[in-house]
């Protein structure tokens, strides 16, 4: 089961041409590859759909990145060479950089928290896609980003001259790490490995899934306990290809593809957990941090945020979505500050 979600972890779910005739063929790109539990995800609503039309819309999935990168796949869209893409939070800003207030580091102490303002804030971030020509199908998430290093590191100041690993082609993610002084390198996520090897880095920020599957825990065997972000994601479509699917089914698709994705999201959540006891069962050494380091990491975190909320550009969206985790936070007392004690 690990491997199956590990190959589409950086996939959270997915949701113009002509089949046989009065068929409409809806074409979705995504990164998770065949086998993966996303993927069978895929396969499974792709089978409701058949069936709920009696065969009138395929979803004809295209996975392992055939199509390309996540930046690609956002682009032959908007082209109209596709009709639909399944990306995570490093993807969805290539179709509006409003998505990027999703990706606050240490703000959510829980999925509870993160569903609470994903739920509110969503209607806005859809209504802006929606000015773009674009529907969103679902919203996920693949759990928690961790820090795994070399050494252990507790505190921002262990590890600001540790050089980290932050993935290429996320300027804003590498622009708020240097506003922290850390030492980050951009690599494509499949140079990690070979980079962890020759010591070109020496800590990485993955979700424990990741760690585990593509073994990179045995090269960075610390993991500091400190949820630094969710991996969130989406399943979007081009509204023209939307409204090419006879109204009457419509919601019932949706619903569907919906249903699919908070099975497989369920899943996500237990086997992140399931990870990380397996990786200590394998050497794995869980670095414990007390609730004076945790608030000096929220601190650090808080002192950035204007500097963030400047460059994501939407300060009244940032503003927003900071407002609803206070109120979840106020409404709902007694949660620890981000990492592995916090209740799901």
């Amino acid at each position: 089961m690990y491997r199956r979600i590990l190959l589409s972890i950086f996939v959270i779910l997915a949701g113009p041409a002509q089949a046989m005739a009065g068929s409409v063929v809806i074409k979705l790109g995504t990164l998770a590859p065949e086998g993966s539990v996303w993927h069978d995800a895929l396969l499974e609503a792709r089978q409701e759909w058949s069936k709920i039309t009696k065969g009138e819309v395929e979803l004809r999935i295209y996975p392992s990145g055939v199509l390309g990168g996540e930046a690609e796949m956002v682009r032959k869209m908007q082209r109209g060479g596709l009709d639909a893409v399944a990306i995570t939070g490093g993807g969805l800003p290539h179709i509006d950089g409003s998505l990027d207030v999703l990706n606050i580091p240490l703000l959510f102490e829980s999925h509870a928290e993160l569903e609470y303002v994903r739920n509110r804030i969503a209607p806005q971030l859809e209504r802006r896609l929606a000015k773009r020509g674009f529907k969103v199908l679902t919203w996920s998430d693949a759990g928690w980003v961790y820090l795994f290093t070399k050494s252990p590191v507790r505190t921002p100041d262990e590890l600001r001259p540790v050089r980290l690993w932050t993935s290429s082609g996320q300027p804003e993610a590498e622009k708020l790490f240097k506003q922290f002084g850390f030492n980050v390198v951009p690599l494509p996520v499949t140079d990690i490995l070979t980079a962890l090897q020759t010591g070109l880095v020496a800590a990485i920020y993955v979700p424990p899934l990741f760690a585990l599957l593509d073994r990179s825990y045995q090269l960075a065997p610390y993991m500091t306990d400190l949820r630094w972000a969710p991996l969130n994601g989406a399943t979007v479509v081009r509204a023209q290809s939307w409204q090419r699917i006879p109204s009457q089914h419509r919601d019932a698709l949706l619903a569907a593809i919906r249903g699919v994705a908070r099975v497989v999201q369920a899943d996500i959540h237990r086997a992140g957990e399931e990870a990380i006891v397996e990786m200590q069962i394998r050497g794995l050494e869980v670095v414990a941090l007390d609730s004076a380091v945790r608030a000096e990491w929220h601190r650090e975190a808080r002192a950035a945020y204007p500097s963030l909320r400047e460059s994501i550009g939407f300060p009244e969206l940032f503003d927003e979505v900071v407002r609803l985790a206070e109120e979840y936070k106020k409404n709902n007392p007694g949660g620890a500050m981000p990492g592995r004690t916090t209740q799901p």
